[in-house]
Order: structure tokens, then C-alpha cells, then sequence
């Protein structure tokens, strides 16, 4: 596991994810809404964020985290050795995107840009979720079953799952780490 992409619908909690595995697998953690966006929430231009990503990409070690484009998600999903899909019911997904609507008042939301307009960016992700699920979910499971053979593919069906994956990671890194050289 060096090269790992999280992906997945709107509020699946892959952000949260995303930071517990890099910090369990040391792997350095880049979170496409903080490239994608400035503080504040206005957009990146769209070739400097590619430019971005690619810089990543050609790295030896990371955990890329969100979506970003459509021309961007691909290439990070080829390039990936580990693949972290989470695909849990719709209704939770909203149910998440709603209590991060909330709770983001509060405290910012994991993994967004600082001062990111909570409102506005929420009812985005509600626009989205439906569409996301209807065309871009059955796109990403045809995906991880046509590659699963050559990379490692972790599909997340349920929040219990979400934990037992980071139990799984961090058993497997203890085993790592205990195993003598």
C-alpha cells in the first residue's frame, strides 16, 4: 500500500478515513477539496489544480482523498495500487452530508478548506448525491471488479465497515511493524 485513492459519494465519511489511514499507514494524506479549493471556497483554476494532482501523482507514496474532476479521478485511479471505495447506502450519505451541514457550523468539516461557505457547499453535495449515485456509483463498481486482480480493492458497503477497515489496516501494520526485519 503506497499509492492509495479514497473515493466515493458526497458525505461518506472519506475525509475522516482518509486522515486516521494516513496516519495508521504514514502515507502522506492529500485532500482534493483543500487543492480544488482556496479558503473561502472559490475555486482553484482548473489547470493549476491539474498541474497539482499530477505533481502528486508522480510521487512514490500517497493517499488521495475526494474527486476532483472526471479527468483527473481516472488517471488517480489507474495509478493507484489501493483502492478505498465507499459506497454505503444512499440514505446515509445524506443523512451524513445533513449532520455535516450541521455540526459544520460549529466545527469546520473535516477535510475542507478553511472558511469554506458550509451552506452553499452542503446543498451542493445534496445536487450531487443523487447524481453520483445514478451514473458515476455503477461506473465505480464495474471499476473495482474489473481491477481487483491487480490491485489491492477495499469496497465499503456500511459505516461498521468503515471501522473494521481501520482495524484491519492497523492490525497489519502492527503485524508489520513487530515482524523482525
Amino acid at each position: 500500500m503506497k499509492k492509495v485513492a479514497v473515493f466515493g459519494n458526497a458525505g461518506g465519511g472519506k475525509s475522516t478515513l482518509s486522515k486516521r489511514l494516513s496516519e495508521i499507514a504514514g502515507l502522506p494524506l492529500y485532500i482534493l477539496d483543500k487543492i480544488q479549493y482556496l479558503p473561502g471556497g472559490s475555486e482553484v483554476p482548473q489547470e493549476e489544480y491539474k498541474r497539482t494532482h499530477q505533481e502528486i501523482l508522480d510521487t512514490d507514496r500517497w493517499i488521495i482523498d475526494g474527486f476532483g474532476c472526471m479527468e483527473t479521478l481516472w488517471l488517480r485511479l489507474e495509478r493507484a495500487d489501493t483502492l478505498v471505495f465507499v459506497d454505503l447506502p444512499l440514505f446515509v450519505h445524506f443523512w451524513w452530508v445533513t449532520k455535516r451541514m450541521i455540526v459544520g457550523h460549529f466545527k469546520p468539516p473535516e477535510g475542507w478548506p478553511e472558511n469554506s461557505p458550509i451552506w452553499e457547499s452542503s446543498l451542493s453535495s445534496y445536487r450531487v448525491l443523487w447524481l453520483c449515485y445514478k451514473y458515476l456509483t455503477p461506473r465505480y463498481r464495474e471499476y473495482i471488479q474489473q481491477v481487483q486482480s491487480t490491485k489491492s480493492v477495499y469496497h465499503i458497503r456500511s459505516p461498521q465497515q468503515i471501522s473494521q477497515f481501520i482495524e484491519l489496516i492497523k492490525n497489519e501494520s502492527d503485524t508489520k511493524d513487530s515482524s523482525p526485519s
